[in-house]
């Protein structure tokens, strides 16, 4: 008899589709193109740059024959000025994530477009967040999965000692979950509330979502019980309304 699936992926399911991302590498090696499920990989040039996904990056890694380019919002000064958001400017909130892909306008210097859906080259179903192109101070869908396997494997190709990252994403992670912790106080009261998770990546879901759960069906019972108590209530004040017209009409009030 097979066991009942918990709901939504775990956290080593998150790990593995956050594998499909988008990085960006400077081959060590030349390289012609792989036939892949996703479609055709970029020829590699040394040092000309390519975006190629996490998994096929990180084996590249390993056999020495590509360096990986961290993110934008991995280098300290981003993650510094997320951590700074979060705690002091908008403490209430989540980080809001990327915006879309945006070009510059040929025709008016310092202003962008955002391109449309024939335009963009996105990396289905994701958009390329992760990337040396990615803007600083936003967080991506999948932040913290790429960020520890970069760190795990890509560690010498950090603009700075790993530790520091490590120490920084420590915090990060740290801040977000206490405050993942604390919104679920606004589901509380009958009739149930609105929990904003804009900005949640997809591993503190995965990690959260049975704590979450869980508050939920317990303010679901204490609604029910509520809701149970005052229809009581209601029947037995209903009842002595009925006997105290029953009794005055006996005494012929």
């Amino acid at each position: 008899m097979a066991l009942p699936l918990p709901p939504g992926l775990t956290q080593a399911e998150v790990a593995f589709v956050a594998e499909m991302e988008l990085v960006t590498i400077v081959p060590r090696q030349r390289l012609e193109s792989i036939d892949l499920l996703s479609g055709k990989t970029p020829v590699l040039r040394p040092p000309h740059r390519a975006e190629l996904p996490l998994w096929l990056a990180l084996l590249l890694k390993k056999q020495r024959r590509a360096n990986i380019v961290p993110p934008s919002w991995l280098h300290p000064a981003s993650l510094t000025e997320i951590i700074l958001r979060e705690t002091k400017e908008n403490p209430a909130a989540f980080s809001p994530p990327p915006p879309p892909p945006s070009r510059a306008h040929p025709r008016e210097p310092g202003r962008a477009r955002r391109l449309a859906e024939s335009d963009a080259n996105l990396s289905p179903p994701f958009q390329p967040s992760c990337t040396a192109e990615a803007p600083a101070g936003y967080l991506p869908y999948h932040w913290l999965e790429v960020a520890e396997a970069l760190l795990a494997h890509a560690g010498d190709d950090m603009p700075v000692p790993a530790g520091e990252v490590r120490s920084l994403l420590r915090d990060l992670v740290e801040v977000r979950a206490a405050k993942m912790r604390s919104s679920t106080s606004q589901l509380e009261g009958f009739g149930g509330g609105l929990m904003s998770l804009r900005g949640v990546g997809a591993m503190e879901l995965a990690e959260s979502r049975g704590f979450v759960l869980g508050v939920v069906d317990g303010v679901r019972k204490i609604g029910a019980s509520a809701e149970a108590t005052r229809r009581e209530e209601e029947e037995l004040g209903g009842g002595r309304n009925d006997d105290d017209d029953e009794s005055d009409d006996d005494m012929g009030i």
